[in-house]
């Protein structure tokens, strides 16, 4: 008698390991329910029907679950963890940028993959609007963003809400893979310049030197009053070598508002509008000055003479 087992040998490690199905999804507005769920709005993670973790739990995964969504009409994929599993049977709800990405409709199939990703090492991103230049420390708030996230799939384009306005954000490169998980881990991020930005245009220095010497004479003629302009006297009667009307300044000894190009750390340089110096007049020109102290004196008593 011969008897044949069909069952004796094992399942593979990689069947039981998998997890791939369907999902009918919509967008976090459509769920059900008296409490708000705008929370899932600010994230990357989804929230899945009760069978499906009944199923994981049967599997022998690794942890954190996270998914491979796939639409095969459009042949477009992006990955995302996992929030509640308190969906309806045969439903799953997505962001609104998820779907998006994934170029779906509300109850659209979506094909759900459990995968395994590396922890990221790296990332960079490009704001998609000149209005994400307007936050002061920009890594400090996607940081604080990217906490409810718990992958990222280069290509997508992210959204994170900062004082209630939505910004948009597209990975443009990850490491050490195209997809890759970003739960606690030490990523490096940078940015790249926004879509539509344009850097101002500089002018080389001696460009601005010209038309600042150019202005000059626009305003040199509106000087008016000059304090300290006016001719002093001596009480000793001499006359000092200042002349009465100082000589006008010209527009090019003139230099307002050009920046000075040689200044250098740790040094102060006080400007001061001087004008030019006038020759100091010879004190013993021709006669006819008054000279104090220089008559003669008398004496009363005559000297020689005896009385």
């Amino acid at each position: 008698m011969f008897s044949f087992n069909m069952f004796d040998h094992p399942i593979p490690r990689v069947f039981q390991n998998r997890f791939s199905t369907q999902y009918r999804c919509f967008s976090v507005s459509m769920l059900a329910g008296p409490n708000d769920r705008s929370d899932v709005e600010k994230g990357g993670k989804i929230i899945m029907p009760p069978s499906a973790l009944d199923q994981l739990s049967r599997l022998n995964i690794t942890y954190p679950m996270l998914f491979k969504l796939t639409n095969k009409n459009s042949d477009r994929m992006t990955h995302c963890g996992v929030l509640e599993f308190v969906a309806d049977e045969g439903i799953c709800y997505l962001p609104h940028w998820m779907m998006q990405n994934l170029l779906l409709e509300e109850g659209g199939l979506v094909q759900v993959e459990r995968v395994n990703l590396q922890v990221a090492t790296y990332s960079k991103f490009q704001p998609q609007s000149p209005d994400f230049l307007d936050i002061t420390n920009p890594k400090a708030v996607l940081e604080n963003a990217l906490r409810n996230f718990a992958c990222l799939t280069t290509g997508d384009v992210i959204a994170i809400n900062y004082n209630e306005k939505i910004y948009e954000l597209r990975v443009m490169e990850t490491k050490p893979d195209k997809a890759v998980s970003i739960i606690e881990c030490d990523m490096n991020v940078d940015f790249d310049a926004p879509l539509g930005y344009k850097e101002p245009e500089r002018q080389s220095q001696h460009e601005e030197s010209t038309e600042g010497e150019a202005d000059h004479s626009g305003y040199a003629g509106e000087l008016g009053f000059r304090a300290f302009s006016g001719s002093g006297n001596r009480l000793d009667g001499k006359k000092k070598g200042v002349e009465p009307s100082p000589s006008p300044i010209k527009p090019g000894d003139i230099k307002r508002g050009i920046p000075n190009y040689e200044f250098k750390l740790g040094k102060i340089t006080f400007i001061r509008n001087s004008r030019p110096l006038v020759k100091k007049v010879e004190e013993d020109e021709a006669g006819g000055r008054f000279v104090a102290f220089s008559g003669e004196g008398q004496s009363l008593r005559k000297k020689g003479r005896k009385p």
